[in-house]
């Protein structure tokens, strides 16, 4: 397999990378973007736009609405700071948010744990066969649900 390796920075270097990428898009990196994300990346595992909503909420001693959450999570992903799990409609941060490859999550059914890989030649075959049925792939999103190795 031809995996893609990064160096993955966490914290407040994660919260610089997405700040710093989505400047670069043009877009500006607010308080409340800012939270989100902060609140986003704190989850060890995929979290609801109302989990993160809950936690700016408590965060900030003030409710913030899942709609507004949504909203930013959609900027988000449209900007590459986070990924949708589409099964489980949940989001994760993106550990390189400056780095564009196709999402391969694998899902557990047990205990909820996401993995993400980047594996170009997989995706690129999941691209090629799109290609070969006449249909135009933007970013593919590959699945795969089963049981992690601490669930085994």
């Amino acid at each position: 397999m031809a995996a893609h390796h990064h160096h993955e920075p966490q914290g407040a270097d994660l919260a610089t990378a997405a700040q710093a990428t989505l400047e670069k898009s043009g877009e500006q990196w607010t308080t409340m973007r800012a939270n989100i994300f902060k609140a986003l990346a704190g989850f060890d595992k995929p979290a609801s736009a109302y989990d993160i909503a809950e936690a700016v909420s408590k965060a900030e001693g003030r409710r913030v609405a899942a709609n507004s959450v949504y909203r930013i999570l959609d900027l988000f992903v449209g900007a590459n700071l986070a990924r949708r799990v589409e099964s489980s409609n949940a989001y994760i941060a993106n550990a390189h948010p400056d780095c564009l490859h196709d999402c391969i999550f694998l899902v557990c059914d047990t205990c909820g744990q996401t993995t993400h890989l980047d594996d170009d030649s997989i995706t690129r075959g999941v691209r090629s066969a799109a290609e070969a049925a006449g249909f135009s792939p933007v970013r593919p999103v590959i699945e795969v649900r089963g049981k992690c190795a601490t669930c085994e």
